[in-house]
């Protein structure tokens, strides 16, 4: 049996009459990206809500996903802890497969720093734990034959330089560089805890008394928000180089777009140059059935021309990125 695992940050999906290009434009352009990627298990990021408080819906996404394999599949989303969904970057599993566990995994179930800013204006008067506002999306699949898919669903926190109070002149310009490195180091923690809580969860799998311990099948996927040689991300793939410990050489992740040439090995453009952001990770037992990586970059724009706005293309600034197994 075939099977292909995706994820694709759709930038901003919404139905904002007052956001150009229109949803109807951005669908002329993505839903044959969606087609091409032939996914049965897909992970997206930033899918945004429509609707009231307490009513919202995901209308943007079945429009684009309308007339298409996806519109059937099995979905999970994140939500808040009120059970509503997000206003905006909810993440979302599709699956031709059911679905029979899901967990969302927020900041407060921890571990997370305290920290008292130095640059803050008024100052900063104690240290607060750090929140970040996406959390894990965790979910089980039903492969057939015996066979369980822990699929991870992750967005992680951007680069972009976190607030510090009284520090910003406007939206984008920063009144002292002390500041904007301030808010860049913390962004980097809330990265790297996020990245910590999805190496818990990968090594609770892994650990799980009832489960298949170091055989089990894990993929984590999303927008990483950091490329392969970053702590963030090493933190979850776990090298033995790194741990200096051969005896947890069965528990590394390992990262699918490593079959793809350095020259094309990008899923995003910044300033002209390619960064890959965007991933698919495996477990040993997943990856004996690789059979390859794709990344569909061949028309990507670069998201930081002069001038840019979120939403100048309508095509996402992001490549979807697809692994595919044979587990026959």
């Amino acid at each position: 049996m075939k099977l292909r695992i995706a994820t694709f940050n759709l930038e901003n999906l919404d139905d904002d009459v007052n956001v150009q290009p229109t949803l109807a434009e951005r669908i002329q352009i993505m839903r044959p990206q969606l087609e091409r990627v032939a996914a049965d298990v897909i992970c997206l990021q930033e899918v945004h809500s429509q609707g009231t408080a307490g009513a919202r819906t995901l209308a943007a996404l079945d429009q684009l996903i309308s007339n298409t394999q996806y519109a059937g599949f099995n979905r999970q989303k994140t939500l808040t802890t009120a059970g509503q969904l997000y206003d905006q970057r909810n993440l979302v599993i599709l699956s031709r497969f059911p679905i029979t566990n899901t967990q969302i995994i927020r900041d407060s179930a921890g571990p997370r720093p305290s920290y008292q800013m130095a640059t803050a204006n008024p100052p900063d008067p104690a240290a607060n734990p750090l929140e970040w506002e996406r959390p894990v999306l965790y979910t089980q699949i039903d492969l057939g034959a015996g066979n369980t898919l822990h699929l991870i669903n992750v967005h992680l926190k951007s680069k972009i330089a976190s607030n510090v109070p009284g520090r910003k002149i406007d939206s984008y310009t920063w009144e002292t560089v002390s500041a904007w490195a301030e808010g860049s180091f913390i962004s980097a923690m809330k990265r790297t805890g996020q990245a910590l809580q999805a190496r818990l969860l990968i090594d609770s799998i892994f650990d799980d008394p009832q489960g298949q311990k170091l055989g089990s099948m894990i993929a984590i996927a999303g927008d990483f928000n950091a490329e392969a040689d970053e702590v963030s991300f090493r933190a979850i793939c776990g090298p033995v180089e790194e741990t200096g410990n051969p005896a947890h050489a069965a528990r590394i992740m390992v990262p699918c777009e490593n079959n793809i040439p350095d020259s094309a090995r990008y899923s995003l453009f910044h300033l002209g140059v390619g960064q890959m952001l965007d991933h698919i990770v495996v477990s040993r037992p997943l990856l004996s059935h690789f059979r390859g990586a794709e990344i569909h970059n061949e028309a990507l724009p670069d998201e930081s021309g002069a001038f840019r706005q979120d939403t100048k293309f309508p095509e996402s600034d992001h490549a979807p990125v697809v692994a595919e197994f044979d587990l026959t």
